[in-house]
């Protein structure tokens, strides 16, 4: 089969397509034929060897993709050759041809769903539904402040907030990722590249501000998130690309709590949660994955690039 191996860590290019043996399932294992896979910003961190969970080398990356069950260990109950599923991490990576996973790592895709948003499933609903639900407590009613609401994981929680009978702001850096935010159904959508989109929200809200906010960014705006957070609001941070100057006060004067998360350590238990809720999710319509570009297996990194540099409006595959 075909592969991207990375041999050692680096910018994009380490990235090699190349022959690789088609690996064989024991025990609870299943081997999975990949349709597509899903191409997350974590994948790129993984990639430059300084992420906490950095893997060994040498390795093919990816956690999320979807196909069909090809082959089961003989200790498998779960799954049977044939059926539809999607990755939530896998043993060997997905950027490949077949994957070899776990059975617990699998969720079941529903018919109605293709494969290319099969792939763009697991990372940004379970990141968005662990960040809202498990973490933040987010009940109907409330408002939540969605940063970078056209990628993947913003278009994602955009959806389950919806759901759940919450008020959603979303915020975009250009004009077609806003427009793809309005088309969405939320109740206010911003450029967040405005200086004064804070004072915009803060007036949206008649001064109350926001009860929750999901972070996508927060070297750049965790100081600035308290401008839009109402008393006793939560900050869950979900991405981060740097360090910044934190003044602690903020915290403290409106009694808010900011909570760290990474699916990486979520346990099984909230990821069997997890699961339920994204078959329903899917099943029942309100649960959209958004595509945006897809890429064929041999311009992974060029993938990397875009999902990075560009300005996300939806989720990027690659097809094998």
């Amino acid at each position: 089969m075909k592969a991207i191996i990375v041999r050692e860590f680096g910018e994009p290019e380490v990235m090699k397509l190349e022959e690789a043996e088609i690996p064989q399932p024991t025990d609870s294992q299943v081997l999975v034929k990949i349709h597509a896979a899903g191409v997350n910003p974590v994948d790129t961190y993984l990639r430059t060897g300084i992420h906490a969970h950095a893997p060994n080398l040498p390795y093919t990356p990816g956690k999320d993709a979807a196909g069909v069950v090809e082959a089961i260990g003989v200790g498998v109950t779960k799954w049977k050759i044939g059926d539809r599923v999607y990755t939530a991490d896998s043993l060997t990576g997905t950027y490949a041809g077949y994957a070899l996973a776990n059975e617990f790592q699998l969720g079941r895709l529903p018919e109605s769903v293709g494969y290319e948003q099969g792939a763009g499933v697991w990372t940004p609903y379970a990141t968005s539904y662990r960040a809202l639900f498990q973490k933040a407590k987010a009940k109907a009613g409330e408002t939540v402040l969605i940063h970078g609401a056209s990628g993947g994981v913003g278009s994602a929680a955009v959806q389950w907030a919806k759901s759940e009978g919450l008020t959603v702001i979303g915020t975009a850096g250009s004009e077609a990722g806003k427009d793809l935010v309005a088309g969405q159904g939320v109740d206010a959508v911003f450029d967040h590249s405005d200086d004064s989109h804070y004072a915009a929200i803060s007036d949206f809200t008649r001064g109350r501000g926001v009860d929750i906010i999901i972070e996508m960014l927060a070297n750049v705006n965790l100081e600035r998130d308290f401008e839009a957070l109402a008393m006793f609001g939560r900050i869950v941070v979900v991405g981060n690309r740097g360090s910044l100057t934190f003044t602690p006060r903020l915290a403290m004067t409106k009694d808010a709590t900011i909570y760290g998360m990474s699916l990486f350590n979520s346990p099984q238990s909230d990821r069997d949660e997890i699961h339920a809720a994204i078959y329903s999710g899917l099943s029942e319509g309100y649960l959209d994955p958004l595509i945006s570009r897809s890429f064929p297996l041999s311009e992974a990194a060029l993938s990397h690039h875009a999902v990075i540099n560009e300005k996300a409006n939806g989720k990027i595959v690659l097809v094998p």
